[in-house]
Order: C-alpha cells, then sequence, then structure tokens
C-alpha cells in the first residue's frame, strides 16, 4: 500500500498492517541477536523471556517474512540479524518499562517506519517455528546453563555485606 506524507511530500511503501506480533518478534531478535547473529531457537527463547508467548506459529512466520521484506532482518544462512534500521528503531526504549510498554513504542515507530527499498523475503514457515519451539523445550529440560536466562535475586539474608571502597573502616598501624 502506497503512503504519501503529507510534511515531506514522499511516497513509499508503508508497513501495513502492523501488529503486536511484529514488535514482539523485533523486540526478541533485539534481544537474542544483540553480540551476534542467532538462530531461530535463539529469537524463540529470548520471546519466552521477554513474555511473548508464541501462540500461533503461523502468525509468527508471517511476521517474520513481513520484517524481512521491508528490509528490518537479515538471513545470514541459517543465522538471522536486525539491520541497522531495526537497531536504530529499539534505541531510546526505556529500559525499565514492561513488556507491553516497549512493544507499544516499537509498534509505533514501526507505523512511522517507510523502507527505502523493497528486501527479498526470508522464507520461513510455520513448521519451522515449531521446530524451533521442539528445540528450546528440548534444551530447557536439560539440566545446563541457559545463558538468556535472568539470575535468580537474593535474598536479604543471601547478600553479602557491603564493602567499603579502598578499605575504610580498617586501621593502620
Amino acid at each position: 500500500m502506497a503512503r504519501f506524507d503529507c510534511l515531506t511530500g514522499a511516497k513509499g511503501v508503508s508497513m501495513y498492517p502492523i501488529l503486536d506480533i511484529d514488535a514482539q518478534l523485533l523486540l526478541a531478535t533485539l534481544f537474542a541477536a544483540k553480540r551476534k547473529p542467532t538462530e531461530l531457537v535463539g529469537i524463540v527463547t529470548a520471546a519466552e523471556l521477554l513474555g511473548c508467548p508464541i501462540n500461533s506459529t503461523n502468525l509468527w512466520a508471517e511476521s517474520f517474512r513481513r520484517l524481512a521484506t521491508h528490509g528490518l532482518i537479515v538471513a545470514e544462512g541459517e543465522v538471522y540479524a536486525l539491520t541497522p534500521a531495526a537497531q536504530a528503531m529499539a534505541e531510546g526504549l526505556p529500559k525499565k518499562a514492561d513488556i507491553s510498554e516497549r512493544v507499544f513504542l516499537v509498534r509505533e515507530k514501526l507505523s512511522a517506519y517507510t523502507p527505502a527499498e523493497k528486501s527479498p523475503s526470508i522464507p520461513m514457515t510455520g513448521a519451522q517455528f515449531d521446530e524451533a519451539i521442539r528445540a528450546h523445550k528440548a534444551i530447557t529440560r536439560q539440566s545446563g546453563k541457559n545463558l538468556l536466562m535472568p539470575k535468580p535475586k537474593l535474598d536479604d539474608d543471601q547478600r553479602r555485606p557491603a564493602r567499603r571502597p579502598f578499605g575504610a573502616g580498617r586501621r593502620r598501624s
């Protein structure tokens, strides 16, 4: 759908329709691929950690294809990463905001986003998301460290006493 911007006079293809799933997928990919491109299992793990349930794998696959077509997600073999445009969209989000507020803010930015050119789509199916969910569940059943899981908070009894900087409180003889 072509869109005409009244303020700038520019025509472009807007990303229509924009769903919450688009913003959730963008946030999960940002979280999972922060340092290096990630596999689909990492994106599923990040979505679960953020509290974005994957109820309909077909909707998530369609959202994945839509974000790729608009130049926000790129594939490098079997791993996925965000483009600089998508990373810029996620900058400036409040760090202490809950996930629903972040989804709302990213969705607003997605609605204002107009890609410069149409990018090639990444073939993605609901079956691929189903497989990634099964792999994620198998990993969570195993005992081991999952680096995407948050650290448990310590109770007051378990915390170490506060250290004083530069050895303050010690007497020198």
